[in-house]
């Protein structure tokens, strides 16, 4: 029976430290305030947008919300994004994607100042974690390193394979991995053998993208096994990348789908915000 590791839990544990340093931080006359930007109504983002609000009470961080009509032009929103990167009282500056097709997403990403750039998308963001130096790192990635750790998953000297060479989980997650002195190898679409890459993993993490594709037959006994996909099966109930049923028996920890990866990307995010304002402080 594999360790099921637990995000709802640990992520509520991030949290509850966050609480207790922003306390201090406000004891000490330094308030941490939080813009989220969506564009448009569309549904999931709503969604995403209230957790991350929900997740900004609780810690005691000030949110203030634009929400913007989905004819807001380019223009406007990176007016609005410079205005933010001004104000002295927001540490952080979240735009929540997708943007409507009609505005350049990669514009959006570069107009965030790298010092409020929670999210960890920005080129310079990026470029600091390739080369270990001080950055906001994507929030997923960070998560999952938190996840492993909490859970007393060792990462020193493992074989590490990620599945997915996205941006924002894929890339990053194999810089971490190296940072914590892990052996990476990074597979995707076009990986020859992909499966018997994946067999030699201690610890494999599936952001492929694909529901239920990491099945038994890609997993060594005994590994680590962190997924990252979200998806809605054939019944309407939400699944991962990663075959649970199989997998589960012979993995040594997993992460569940829903409460794994997911309540870790906000706990992440919150705590970039809080590193944020202790940063513009050095």
């Amino acid at each position: 029976m594999a360790q099921i590791i637990d995000g709802k839990k640990i992520s509520q544990q991030i949290k509850d430290e966050l609480r207790e340093q922003v306390a201090e931080l406000k004891a000490n006359g330094k308030e941490i305030g939080m813009a989220v930007i969506q564009v448009g109504s569309d549904p999931a983002s709503s969604v995403y947008v209230g957790n991350k609000k929900k997740a900004c009470a609780y810690i005691g961080i000030r949110s203030e919300s634009y929400e913007l009509p989905e004819e807001t032009t380019e223009e406007e929103l990176l007016a609005l994004i410079e205005r933010l990167n001004k104000d002295e009282r927001i540490h952080g500056i979240l735009v929540q994607l997708p943007v409507p097709a009609h505005i350049h997403e990669k514009k959006v990403i570069e107009a965030i100042s790298p010092k409020k750039d929670v999210d960890g998308f920005h080129p310079q963001s990026v470029g600091a974690l390739s080369i270990g130096q001080k950055g906001f790192v994507s929030c997923t990635p960070a998560g999952i390193i938190q996840l492993l750790k909490r859970s007393g998953v060792e990462i020193e000297g493992k074989e590490c394979v990620v599945i997915g060479r996205s941006n924002i989980v894929g890339k990053p997650m194999a810089m971490l991995l190296l940072r914590e002195n892990g052996t990476v190898t990074v597979t995707h679409s076009k990986t020859k053998n992909l499966k018997e890459v994946c067999k030699r993993a201690d610890i494999l993490i599936a952001a492929v993208g694909r529901p239920k594709m990491i099945d038994a037959s890609y997993v060594k006994e005994g590994a680590v096994v962190i997924d990252v996909g979200i998806h809605r099966n054939e019944n309407n109930k939400l699944c991962g990348d990663v075959d649970f049923d199989s997998v589960e028996p012979i993995a040594s920890a997993i992460t569940p789908v829903p409460g794994g990866v997911g309540p870790m990307t906000i706990a992440m995010l919150m705590h970039n915000c809080v590193e944020s304002a202790v940063m513009f402080d050095e």
